[in-house]
């Protein structure tokens, strides 16, 4: 079957909240689009499974590289989610039990015979803040806890630390404490909610003045330059959305090197589209659910990194 046969479903936000110049979902479909691509437009409340099958309520869409006309809806219909050739998986965290429940009924429909990208398997196993633990040669010290006292003691032993809750995005309630700080106490309390739930405690790694870089991988190969996302003056955090300004970056030998332990469990695991986070020399997240980072790289590199995923995908749809 040629791409311009091909049947895509996106399951997403809704598009008419994105901002075009740098929504990487958008990028996807601008690539499915090009190849003649059918592409069916999802939200989460469109999908349902009924005596198990996978089906969805789906309204067509076409797309274009525009800021202030982007997408024109099409035909709405009722359809079979195993009929699809393949289906982006483009929610947003928060990874919340609606997102479980959304993946499995993308198993249902994966088992039907469309393929899912990512693996609904894969969203729920690899939490983008735990999945590290699978990989401490290439982490910082990292604490999982709901105990305060642990996180007070990791404090008290490493004197600068960076605390997370495990379901967030873009930098959302992460905060560095250092020793002393007497907001300490009513933030583990606030992020482990008085001992009911579990956070994440790192080592402070000082390079994040250098950047928080994303690393894009496609089948288990990363693709050869990063986006190094630089803190503003008056944030710690290297997340876009919260001021922070991007740069690219080519990869390192060890940036290179943690893609070679990292990229071949993504690609075995049906990861095909995966974005990890590098500061300094240290991996600090693993993003299966839905990262970004292609429009950035693209216009700084002159890349078309939807296109070598959608290559993929066409790669693994004729195994």
């Amino acid at each position: 079957m040629s791409d311009s046969n091909r049947r895509i479903g996106v399951v997403m936000d809704p598009i008419a909240a994105i901002k075009p110049k740098k929504d990487s979902s958008l990028a996807m479909l601008l690539e499915a689009g090009r190849r003649g691509a059918e592409i069916h437009y999802m939200l989460q409340g469109d999908l349902k499974l009924v005596a198990g099958e996978a089906l969805a309520r789906s309204t067509l869409i076409s797309v274009r590289d525009a800021d202030d006309h982007w997408f024109d809806f099409g035909d709405e219909s009722d359809i079979r989610l195993g009929d699809l050739d393949v289906i982006l998986m483009r929610k947003d965290p928060p990874f919340d039990m609606e997102y479980v429940y959304t993946t499995y009924i993308l198993g249902r429909a994966a088992l039907a015979g469309a393929l899912i990208v990512n693996n609904p398997q894969a969203l729920r196993d690899m939490n983008e803040k735990v999945f590290t633990a699978w990989f401490p040669q290439c982490a910082p010290l990292t604490i999982i806890t709901r105990s305060m006292q642990e996180m007070k003691h990791f404090l008290a032993r490493h004197e600068r630390i960076v605390v997370k809750p495990l379901d967030g995005m873009g930098g959302k309630s992460v905060f560095v404490v250092a020793a002393g700080d007497k907001n300490a106490n009513v933030i583990f309390e606030t992020l482990t909610d008085n001992g009911r739930r579990f956070a994440m405690a790192q080592v402070y790694i000082a390079e994040i003045t250098d950047g928080d870089k994303r690393i894009l991988l496609i089948d288990g190969e990363p693709i050869p330059y990063s986006l190094a996302r630089i803190p503003s003056a008056d944030d710690n955090r290297g997340n876009l959305v919260m001021g922070a300004t991007g740069e690219g970056r080519e990869l390192s030998e060890r940036e290179a090197w943690i893609c070679t332990e990292v990229g071949p469990v993504l690609r075995d695991s049906g990861v095909i589209f995966c974005g990890i986070d590098v500061i300094g020399d240290y991996l600090t997240e693993i993003n299966v659910t839905s990262p970004t980072g292609i429009r950035e790289l693209d216009r700084i590199y002159g890349l078309n990194i939807a296109g070598t995923l959608f290559d993929a995908i066409e790669a693994r749809l004729r195994q």
